[in-house]
């Protein structure tokens, strides 16, 4: 067990014995986007004055839309707005004979003032803030149509996407990727493998939890992507149809459909891909052993093609008005072709060839994920008293064949039968996995409130590895090689349990909260018999502390503890043959990462302006980090190892600016130092660096024609303990026009429109430095279309901003 800076629970006694029964009134509320008909974060609510008009208090909307504050008795005057908004005022009085006032749902219209002289139509945000969480509504992302969930991610600011599948957010690794708020169990060896079996265009928004608090899972120390689905919610039957093609025979096409009634919702969608992929690399090694050519250098050209079919079901049926029953089911199923010619040569001090390979490799899978759930909301009271339930089962299993055809020439470029090879590896996986969850809110009549639950999460996977190789001595039939054969067995149980409290103090806020997991995990290889149990139980405290400057002026800051505990990809002690001179291999007895992370945030909103600026620090102690070694018989195998200590500390700064009417842009930068020590491993493991990331969304609505969107990123060097992996950029562009009364819409986009974004990384080593450049086909150029139809709630006449339920009324 880990030793805990006892500050963030001494904090947590201190804080939770102030004053919890001050006599003041609480006002409560929620505020939503009449047009949309979702939640609106970053509202500002306040409460002026009747004399004067000035701000006597307020507060921001929450993650939910929900709003909460406390101030005394007496007349004001309600004021809700949000930029692109109209503005909601309303007289009301506050008595001192109630403790609470629950002003319920506050409807805000988008702002048509003087239409004739901009457009009808406004630029629709992508970008939402909370004091944890940035969401970005993705359902307007022009540049992403088309493409998938993987291609969607590196377009956000904040989020790089290598072309090898790595994500980093702020620089980081490590990150945790829920789909619909749980973890994913799709088939694939690394998260690209993942996120490319969905469609952008089957996601409605994406959340980043940069320092997520207890209530969260503490794995993803960089941390938390979470990916929420489309699912439609109203009224009557209705639903969208999407198909997109691309340059180079990509093809996507999808149906989402629902039916909505007073007492249930019923959805339905699905989703199809067929989309070939051209893929090149290259590498240069120079090692230092005596008896081999001293360099090495590799060409790579093939292709993947690859088509999914995702199809999700469900009903949310509303038991009672406080109790929603929710039932789904999800069906993932790939099948991936992928090929490659690979030619290296062995050249000699003078540059001349020494010999050369030509290898072929062919490789074959199938998978199939199948996913169901049920969960359970019960509004306990209107006070706000909620007790919420889940429980989710996912089974994947996934085969796949490779076959490799290797070929040797000598210095003269003379093929020689008596060194070819060939081989073939079977690599079947399963994996299953259980989660069930229970949470508990209670707010109180002063304003504090507590969160409190429990989760467990259980999952098996297995790996195995059939290799066989022929030479001319077998007659080139295949021979298991016992060596490189083996299954290995992973068992991980991880029981959780999380408090958090709530509250206010004049302009201060707090939020403080205890996580504790215990962790049993076991380990077991066919081939040697071998069990590796590691069981271990850790607390994580978080903090969260906020000052209210003025209205849209707010100063935070936060602590947190996380762990990052290692996967079966990096577990599996099995060797993964990539060609003759490149291996890797997990590490079974990988232990978790930890890592410390503080923050301290000011926002501060206009009214066409929202800056956003963070400044952060992370220590992180048993870092997992990729580490290459070059055996004496001149092989590269890439592995994993703890390295002892990595720290980074950045400045993130996010504009959002409303340029014009018709015209909108966030720009993301972030500057961060990173240092890694890794001496623990080899002597001079240490690597340290400034980097830096920068990312332009930009709007532009052009009237009576159609809207453009541009995003092009940066991403600086990212430090490893051997090395770093290099610069990248790429630019991003879009058009897209509504047809037919906004039933209709038609895009074209064009991403890394210059060709530069690929996957470089330096490596360096006393025995080898190694140089390598991969790049999957990113420059395509996408046609779209989508058509809604369908029986929509109808909308209350008139434009104005207006108030529903409340203590008469409905509550929320």
């Amino acid at each position: 067990m880990k030793n805990i800076s006892p500050l963030p629970i001494l904090l947590l006694f201190i804080m939770s014995s102030l004053d919890a029964f001050a006599q003041e009134i609480r006002v409560k509320g929620k505020v939503r986007d009449g047009k949309r008909e979702v939640a609106l974060e970053f509202a500002n609510i306040a409460l002026l004055s009747p004399v004067d008009s000035a701000v006597v208090t307020g507060a921001m909307s929450d993650l939910d839309g929900s709003f909460e504050f406390s101030t005394t008795a007496g007349d004001y005057v309600l004021r809700v707005g949000f930029i692109g908004y109209l503005e909601f005022f309303e007289k009301i009085t506050l008595g001192e004979n109630k403790n609470s006032v629950n002003l319920g749902t506050i409807t805000l219209e988008e702002d048509a003032q003087n239409l004739d002289e901009v457009v009808v139509e406004g630029v629709t945000s992508m970008f939402e803030s909370d004091i944890d969480k940035r969401t970005y509504n993705v359902e307007n992302s022009i540049v992403a149509e088309g493409q998938t969930a993987s291609q969607l991610l590196g377009t956000l600011p904040s989020i790089q996407v290598d072309d090898e599948g790595g994500i980093t957010m702020r620089g980081s690794g490590n990150i945790l990727i829920y789909i619909n708020g749980r973890p994913s169990n799709l088939s694939g060896d690394d998260t690209e493998s993942i996120l490319s079996q969905f469609p952008a265009n089957s996601i409605k928004s994406v959340e980043l939890i940069t320092n997520p608090s207890s209530r969260y899972d503490a794995t993803g120390v960089g941390g938390i992507i979470n990916i929420v689905l489309k699912k439609n919610e109203k009224t009557g039957f209705n639903g969208q149809v999407n198909a997109s093609i691309g340059t180079r025979e990509k093809y996507q096409a999808g149906v989402n459909l629902n039916y909505g009634t007073e007492k249930a919702n019923f959805y339905a969608s699905y989703n199809w891909q067929d989309r070939h992929q051209r893929e090149n690399g290259e590498r240069s090694r120079n090692s230092y052993l005596p008896g081999f050519s001293p360099r090495l250098e590799q060409i790579q050209d093939g292709y993947e093609i690859e088509k999914t079919h995702l199809i999700r079901t469900g009903v949310d049926y509303h038991v009672s008005d406080r109790a929603l029953f929710g039932v789904y089911f999800q069906g993932n199923f790939d099948d991936e072709v992928e090929y490659a010619a690979i030619t290296q040569q062995n050249l000699n001090e003078n540059g001349t060839l020494d010999s050369s390979f030509v290898r072929i490799n062919d490789e074959l899978s199938k998978s199939g994920n199948y996913e169901g759930g049920i969960n359970y909301t019960w509004d306990i009271d209107s006070l706000g008293q909620k007790l919420y339930s889940s429980l989710s089962y996912s089974y994947d299993n996934r085969e796949q064949t490779e076959q490799y055809n290797q070929e040797f020439f000598d210095a003269d470029g003379n093929s020689d039968p008596s060194k070819r090879l060939t081989q073939t590896n079977d690599r079947p996986r399963t994996s299953n996995l259980y989660v069930a969850q229970l949470d508990y809110e209670k707010p109180f009549a002063n304003g504090a409130s507590i969160e409190t639950g429990l989760k467990a999460t259980i999952g098996n996977w297995q790996w195995s590895q059939r290799f066989a190789q022929g030479d001319e001595f077998s007659d080139f039939n295949p021979v298991v090689v016992d060596s490189l054969t083996d299954t290995f067995d992973f068992d991980e149980q991880v029981y959780a349990a999380y408090f958090s409290y709530r509250n206010t103090f004049g302009k201060f806020g707090y939020q403080l909260g205890l996580r504790g997991e215990y962790t049993k995990t076991l380990g077991e290889t066919v081939r040697e018999s071998e069990s590796i149990p590691n069981n271990y139980f850790n607390l994580f405290p978080s903090a969260f502390l906020s000052y209210t400057i003025a209205a849209e002026n707010e100063l935070t800051l936060n602590y947190t503890r996380r762990i990052s505990r290692p996967s079966i990809w990096d577990l599996a002690p099995i060797y993964r043959v990539r060609d003759q001179y490149n291996f890797s291999i997990g590490n079974p007895y990988l232990q978790p990462e930890f890592t410390d992370s503080y923050e301290v945030g000011y926002m501060k909103g206009w009214d066409k302006y929202l800056l956003n600026a963070t400044v952060y620090h992370r220590y992180s102690t048993d870092v997992e980090t990729r580490i290459t070694i070059l055996t004496d018989d001149n092989v590269a195998i890439q592995s994993r190892e703890n390295a002892d200590t990595r720290s980074s500390t950045g400045f993130e700064l996010i504009n959002q600016i409303q340029i014009f009417n018709n015209l909108d842009a966030t720009l993301t930068g972030n500057l961060f130092y990173s240092k890694i020590n890794a001496e623990n491993i080899e002597q001079d493991f240490n690597n340290e660096n400034f980097s830096w990331t920068l990312n332009l969304l930009a709007n532009w609505l052009i009237p009576n024609w159609f809207s453009v969107q541009a995003q092009g990123n940066y991403r600086g060097p990212i430090v490893l303990a051997q090395g770093q992996i290099e610069p990248q950029y790429s630019l991003n562009i879009g058009l897209r026009k509504d047809l037919f009364n906004g039933k209709a819409t038609i895009s074209a986009n064009v991403s890394d429109i210059f060709n530069t974004r690929n996957f470089r990384i330096t490596t360096t080593n006393p025995r080898f430095d190694e140089k390598r450049v991969f790049q999957r086909e990113t420059r395509v150029g996408t046609l779209a279309f989508t058509y809604r139809f369908g029986g929509f709630k109808e909308k209350t006449e008139g434009n104005g901003s207006r108030r529903e339920g409340g203590d008469d009324g409905d509550d929320f």
